[in-house]
């Protein structure tokens, strides 16, 4: 298995050249437009993730997790589920990779086999960094006026935790 994965980026990019190929497509030509094109999209997405990394940075150190962390602690006790997934659920949604160093953490301390890393890994895979989605593509292009956008993503990141919970509760509780 590791010799197939280890030859399968290789393999696609001698299909993609061989493509090319018979089409009568200079290749190199076309990669290297392509890489030109590439720095036009950067300079257009760098003002976005630079805004959404601020923007981050200020929701995390403002102490507004931890608030959040107060609000719905109360409620986690009431329903018997493990508050330690708490800042996954969270997160998420803000950075997936603070998502998965969060995640990283419960592994090393709980074993990637307790009850709290299995919760905490499916909310992680079936939740999505909406804020990062909303910041990123819709700046990129331009979109100014979100409506729905993040309130639907938010709401489905909130059903993606709930679902998660029932369901690790349900096979592995």
């Amino acid at each position: 298995m590791k010799m197939i994965s280890n030859f399968f980026i290789p393999v696609i990019v001698l299909i993609v050249i061989i493509h090319g190929v018979k089409k009568k497509i200079n290749v190199y030509d076309s990669f290297i437009d392509g890489a030109k094109e590439s720095f036009d999209m950067i300079l257009n997405m760098f003002p976005a993730v630079l805004a959404m990394v601020f923007g981050v940075n200020i929701f995390i150190n403002s102490g507004i997790v931890d608030s959040i962390f107060t609000f719905l602690k109360p409620i986690f006790i009431l329903i018997d589920v493990p508050l330690q997934i708490l800042p996954v659920a969270v997160m998420r949604p803000l950075s997936g990779s603070f998502g998965l160093a969060l995640l990283n953490d419960m592994y090393a301390q709980y074993g990637p086999d307790s009850l709290i890393s299995i919760m905490a890994s499916v909310i992680q895979g079936s939740s999505d960094t909406t804020l990062y989605i909303l910041t990123l593509y819709f700046g990129t292009i331009g979109i100014k006026k979100i409506k729905y956008a993040l309130w639907v993503g938010l709401l489905c990141d909130l059903i993606a935790v709930i679902v998660s919970i029932i369901t690790v509760n349900l096979f592995f509780g």
